[in-house]
Formats: C-alpha cells, structure tokens, sequence
C-alpha cells in the first residue's frame, strides 16, 4: 500500500471497530490491512491501537492520529472530486449496492441500469433481500433502507416513505363478513409473511392509539412474491407494504381495507456508511439514486 492507502485503512479499522470489517469494506485481505497497521504504527513510531482477543482500542496518539487522518482524506478525496467534475474523468471501479428484494427489483434495478448506461468504467454488483446488512462489515456502498435506521454512524437521506397497506381481492371480499375495524381481521383468512422474524401480530393505529391485533395465518410463507400470489389467488387478507402491491391496486385487482387504522409510514433511505472519503463513483450514484426515487410515484411524503 501506498502511504494514502495506509491512513485509509487505518480509518477504516477505527470506524470499522475490527481488522476484518476494515477489510471487508476496503476489499482487501486482512493480512493486508494488519501489515498496513503494523506500517503505519512504524512509521510514526508509537503504538496507535491496543489490540487484544476481544476489541481494538485507540491509544491516546491513536485518536489524535485518527483526527488528523480523517481531516487529510477528506482534503484529499475534495481535491480529486473537484479534478474529476472539471476534467470530466469518467467513474470507475466496482459498487456494491443493497435493497429490500421487491423494491429493488422494482425499482433499484432500473435505476441503477440506467446509471451504467451513462457511466460505462463502472460495475456493480447488487445485493437483494430482507436481510439487513451491516454496511461497513460487508462491504457495501450504498443501501436502500425502508424504515428506522438501527444504526447511528450510518449517513441517511430521505426521499419519502411508504406504508404498510392491508389488502385482498374484490373476489375474497364477496360474500365474507365486513371489515370495519382490526377485530373483525379474527373472521378472515390470513396470509403471513415470515421472512422476517416477527410476532404473529399486526399493528394498527386509530383513535390516537395503537393496537396489536394477534392474527392466525391459513397460510405463512417466507418469500414475498408467494405472498403476493397468494393473496391474488383470493386465499386471503395480508399486509404488505404499499409499492409492493401499488400496480395491483391501481389495476383494481387488490382492495385497500382498513385506510384509517394504518400505522405510520415509513421512511424510505438511501444510506452509505460515511460521508467522508466517499469514492466519487459512490456520491454520483448516491445523488442519481435520490433523485430518481424521490421522483417514483409509490414515494409520498
């Protein structure tokens, strides 16, 4: 490693919290990130993290180091952006991107075909699924996230939100009891999605005040599109999230019950691990991607 790469692994491995997470999410081996450590800590001539079994800590010249690393990256990678955006170097390397499996397919996917369209030095590799990924320990550029983020040192912007909708077909509906609140859901078919681990509950809000409604599926599955199948299939009632079924019910082939009694929404993210140091093919993509899903008509605010 050159003396740039050095101090950009070391950052990684403070903000990374271990030798293997900085390796992950700078791609290289981590016998190649412990030799950069083990470089740099010569080179300055003192130790810059405490390293035992069960953590990595800074030392005092640790944190100061980090500080002034962080600073001369961020002047760095300023500098080759400002070169890039004059001289119009085109973007290269490989991203990593993650999404929820449906809105990614739906709706990630063509957006980040049509980046690669323009930007043709670029890869990517796409990560789809359920799951939530940790960004830093697998490596991953950017996220589509649809909800609260668990994670504090994650950089988020919003493009709006969806909602958790609860559906079925006009032709279950014909003939079955009426749906006027939660408790009546105890009269009706159930499918579930358990992808997820989760209670066997739905929550609702209405009159001010949140309910937990205990449901017993006739049919659990664990992929969303057999969900969706299911459900359009008349096997009956199940919550999805609103883009997940919005071309279905526009198509009129879903019915939207219980409007009033849905919970908040929830916001839809397009998150990195950090703002600073960002390879300028991930802040391109970043600002492509906002653009384009804040202008997606499932997206309200």
């Amino acid at each position: 490693m050159d003396r740039i790469e050095e101090l950009e692994a070391f950052v990684a491995i403070v903000e990374a919290g271990s030798l293997a997470g900085a390796a992950k999410r700078l791609k290289r081996s981590p016998p190649a990130v412990t030799r950069a450590l083990a470089a740099m800590e010569e080179r300055v001539g003192r130790r810059l993290i405490e390293r035992t079994t069960r953590r990595l800590a800074l030392t005092e010249s640790g944190r100061r180091f980090a500080e002034r690393a962080r600073a001369l990256l961020a002047n760095y990678a300023e500098t080759i952006d400002e070169m890039i955006e004059k001289e119009g170097a085109p973007l290269h390397g490989v991203l990593r991107i993650t999404a929820p499996s449906v809105f990614g397919r739906r709706h990630v996917a063509p957006i980040a075909s049509s980046f690669l369209d323009i930007h043709r030095g670029l890869r990517m590799e796409m990560i789809m699924g359920e799951r939530t990924l940790d960004l830093i320990e697998e490596g991953i550029d950017v996220a589509i996230r649809i909800g609260q983020l668990a994670d504090s040192r994650l950089v988020a912007r919003r493009v709006g939100a969806i909602r958790r909708v609860l559906v079925a077909t006009p032709a279950y509906l014909r003939n079955r009891p009426e749906i006027r609140s939660p408790r009546d859901l105890a009269k009706h078919q159930i499918v579930f999605f358990t992808g997820i681990p989760a209670p066997m509950e739905w929550r609702f809000q209405g009159r001010g005040r949140l309910q937990a409604v205990r449901v017993v599926p006739r049919l659990m599955a664990t992929d969303l599109d057999t969900v969706i199948s299911a459900v359009l299939s008349d096997q009956g009632i199940s919550r999805l999230f609103s883009y997940q079924v919005a071309q279905e019910l526009s198509a009129g082939k879903l019915v939207r019950l219980l409007p009033g009694f849905e919970p908040p929404p929830y916001p839809v993210q397009v998150v990195v691990p950090s703002s600073r140091h960002m390879a300028p093919a991930v802040r391109a993509f970043t600002e492509y991607a906002v653009r384009h899903l804040r202008a997606l008509p499932i997206i309200h605010e």
